[in-house]
């Protein structure tokens, strides 16, 4: 069995999952409030790269570098500010955080995203017993997890081989040994994670937790950690993890359901997989991809790199996913079952201005005019429902100059 396998390590009884029952409406406040939260993401998949090529495969392949991940620990250039590495029971020494990328078609569309992790090297990992390391010495090549769509894992894998020709590099559905987990809630994203929780983003088993004598004795999972989100350090935390365990630092009482996660993304206009970012359809610059640590402009060539490449530096993306909030006539939040691809208008005018990708509850994200849909006094409904507004917000996290490019634009059309 390789040696990444979690079915090596003993059972783990998993946390009772925390089924919240109050309205979507009244929970994306409380979401703010409320402390830790974690999700076992079922939307998501597991993949598994190996092979010599497997860094090169997908370096020409994805819109994101991946060299970093092959990276080995960052050394100091000064005596006196050398870095520290404490060894602990069963976390490696040095983990690169995780890369965002997606694949895109040869035109530039977007067809799927990835949270790409290197796994640890062999020799960094503690034997059965807990005493030393393993014996077995690494080839030198680079493994690497991918967490994806769910819904489109087969399709994905599929995809990826076609892309294979040559390269020698092996891609499996790992998705039975691994499990994608986002923990979340404004407790921890609200705060500078360096001071407020300085463990969070490395901690695994046995960091800042003193489990040498449960390694020793069961020899359990090494150095599975949780990473800060990398698209917004807003969005928490993310990992991978064995799928017979129950990650560190997810208390039994709030393990909670993928639901409210979801409902914490479309708070702060994010999108993801292939379903809420029309596979085929979208341009990854419209979904502020760029903003979200998801697209290199410096890599290199990638599949469908000259669409991106000329809508960046053109500088100007007229339409932007953009969260919203459906309200009454009275500005009060309501819950509405709203399908994706539903018309967005303005009032005044009756002209499509957007249509929604996603609603939950009484939030929901849509690609918008963004010229229409911020102009002073906007007033916007869906499409033939005149009771049912459209509030949009804009995130916290987006470029003053997203807004200010438009606006100038529409002082120099009224002069």
């Amino acid at each position: 069995m390789p040696p990444y396998s979690p079915r090596s390590f003993p059972l783990r009884s998993l946390f009772s999952r925390l089924i919240q029952h109050s309205p979507l409406s009244t929970s994306a406040s409380r979401l703010t409030d409320a402390g830790p939260l974690a999700s076992r993401l079922s939307s998501r998949a597991v993949l598994h790269f190996s092979g010599p090529d497997t860094t090169k495969y997908l370096q020409n392949l994805l819109t994101n570098d991946i060299l970093p991940l092959t990276q080995s620990p960052p050394q100091a250039s000064d005596d006196n500010h050398r870095a520290s590495y404490i060894s602990t029971p069963n976390v490696a020494l040095y983990r690169p955080p995780p890369v965002y990328a997606s694949l895109l078609t040869p035109q530039g569309r977007f067809l799927y995203d990835f949270f790409l992790y290197r796994l640890p090297p062999v020799e960094e990992m503690l034997n059965r017993s807990g005493s030393g390391p393993m014996k077995e010495e690494s080839n030198g090549e680079v493994a690497l997890l991918a967490d994806v769509d769910a819904e489109f894992v087969d399709e994905i894998l599929s995809t990826l081989k076609r892309y294979r020709l040559r390269s020698k590099v092996e891609i499996e559905n790992a998705s039975d040994d691994f499990s994608c987990w986002q923990r979340f809630g404004g407790s921890i994203s609200n705060t500078d994670t360096s001071s407020e929780e300085p463990a969070a983003s490395s901690i695994g088993w046995g960091t800042g937790v003193d489990r040498a004598a449960e390694s020793s004795a069961q020899g359990t999972e090494y150095g599975w950690q949780w990473f800060t989100d990398p698209r917004l350090d807003s969005l928490g935390f993310r990992g991978i993890f064995p799928s017979n365990t129950t990650p560190p630092l997810v208390e039994a009482d709030k393990e909670t359901d993928e639901l409210n996660y979801v409902l914490w993304r479309l708070i702060k206009g994010i999108a993801e997989g292939s379903a809420e970012i029309p596979k085929g359809e979208a341009i990854p610059l419209e979904y502020n991809f760029a903003c979200l640590n998801a697209i290199s402009f410096d890599k290199g060539c990638y599949v469908g790199q000259e669409l991106i490449a000329r809508t960046h530096h053109r500088g100007v993306i007229r339409k932007r996913l953009t969260p919203f909030r459906l309200v009454d006539a009275n500005g009060e939040e309501v819950e509405e079952a709203t399908s994706p691809g539903s018309e967005i208008v303005d009032d005044e005018s009756g002209k499509k201005i957007g249509t929604v990708n996603k609603v939950l509850g009484s939030r929901g994200i849509g690609l918008l005019k963004i010229e229409e849909a911020f102009k002073p006094a906007a007033r916007l409904s869906l499409k033939n429902t005149e009771d049912l507004k459209i509030e949009v917000v804009r995130p916290d996290w987006w470029p003053a100059e997203w807004i200010l490019v438009h606006d100038q634009q529409h002082v120099a059309a009224s002069t």
